[in-house]
């Protein structure tokens, strides 16, 4: 086996000699005087591991990051103010102790029908270069995936025009428009901006795994076992989709077929792009804060990493669009023994931000 720690060290050494503090600010196409009464610029804090890594955050440059957009943003992620009845939020479906995801197989909206796809977490789109959201990637940006659950009839089922209406008659959201955006004259493309900007602050970049390729934190032998496995096309053969050491996403933002299915229920990707070829594809979730974020895959069959891995290792499934990338589903999987799940688990597990399901800055204003 190609040991995959020799080049890791190489990566963590080069790491180590070009970064000094834990964060590095990248700036963002704001004005460096606004003037007086303008929204304050508050740039997002890059950490070290991505700024080593990463290309900067994707800033729109009509919607840069303000403290008092950011500050209406959080009010309205956690407002059922938007949902037609009054009685849902961004939150109920997309809860920060969960790593801003339902814990549920499928979120109930507000007149208690079900959805048919689990909610994806939140958490480092400044950094999804494809722009592409939701599992078939039929939102265009951070903007346009806010945009969506509002109107959709199984989740929040408004109207925007009732919802800006409600919006307006609040005693306080016009002033708060007015801070952020400079007009107290509400529309959704000002709500959606103000969420979008709330949801790009929500960074996670300090699991254990971090730490240690900063040279913080040692992994256990287990874990480095498990990581070894997860980059070698012989072992757990994970990196294609879900990236290494050098992208701290842990996804590739693309999408893949998993191998989840001989025939489709659900098309994915190609239901949105109307090509066969992209059939059965959905996005790649990061691997990042697994522990909070069961059930797993889009539909979410799968209760537990257990199970997941299991699916890997004997259950993938032959169709026309599986990914060539899923190179051993001729024989259903990779086969990984007991142990090699037990290692690959420790080392998934290593990538949990615990600090990032109670940051103060990401709850209820």
């Amino acid at each position: 086996m190609k040991n995959v720690f020799l080049l890791l060290i190489v990566f963590l050494t080069i790491i180590i000699s070009c970064k000094k503090d834990n964060d590095k600010v990248i700036p963002i196409p704001n004005p460096p005087n606004p003037p007086s009464g303008s929204p304050t610029p508050a740039p997002l804090v890059v950490p070290a591991i991505f700024a080593q890594t990463l290309p900067p955050p994707l800033i729109p440059s009509n919607n840069p990051q303000t403290v008092e957009g950011i500050a209406l943003g959080r009010k309205l992620f956690y407002d059922p103010i938007l949902s037609g009845d009054g009685t849902q939020a961004c939150a109920s479906c997309h809860a920060p102790a969960n790593a801003f995801v339902d814990t549920n197989r499928f979120s109930t909206g507000i007149d208690f029908i079900q959805g048919d796809r689990n909610a994806m977490p939140i958490f480092n789109v400044a950094w999804n270069f494809t722009d592409k959201y939701f599992w078939d990637g039929r939102a265009l940006g951070v903007e346009a995936q806010a945009f969506g659950p509002v109107v959709n009839p199984i989740e929040m089922h408004n109207t925007w025009v009732n919802a800006m209406a409600s919006l307006q008659a609040h005693p306080t959201y016009p002033s708060l428009f007015n801070a952020a955006f400079g007009t107290s004259i509400i529309d959704s493309g000002l709500v959606t901006k103000a969420i979008a900007q709330f949801e790009r602050t929500l960074i996670s970049a300090n699991s254990k795994f971090d730490r240690f390729l900063l040279g913080l934190e040692a992994l256990t032998p287990q874990e480095a076992s498990g990581f070894n496995l997860f980059m070698n096309q012989q072992g757990g053969d994970c990196f294609h989709c879900h990236g290494n050491a050098g992208n701290p996403l842990w996804t590739d933002n693309s999408f893949h077929n998993n191998g989840l299915d001989a025939t489709f229920t659900d098309l994915g990707l190609g239901a949105v792009t109307g090509n066969a070829s992209d059939n059965g594809k959905f996005k790649t979730p990061s691997l990042r804060n697994l522990i909070f974020t069961a059930p797993y895959m889009h539909d979410g069959r799968f209760q537990t990493l257990d199970e997941v891995l299991e699916h890997y290792s004997t259950g993938v499934q032959q169709s026309s669009t599986v990914d060539p990338m899923m190179e051993f589903a001729f024989q259903g999987g990779v086969q990984l023994t007991a142990s090699e799940k037990s290692d690959l688990k420790a080392f998934l597990l290593s990538l949990t931000d615990n600090d990032f399901v109670i940051n103060p800055a990401f709850q209820a204003p």
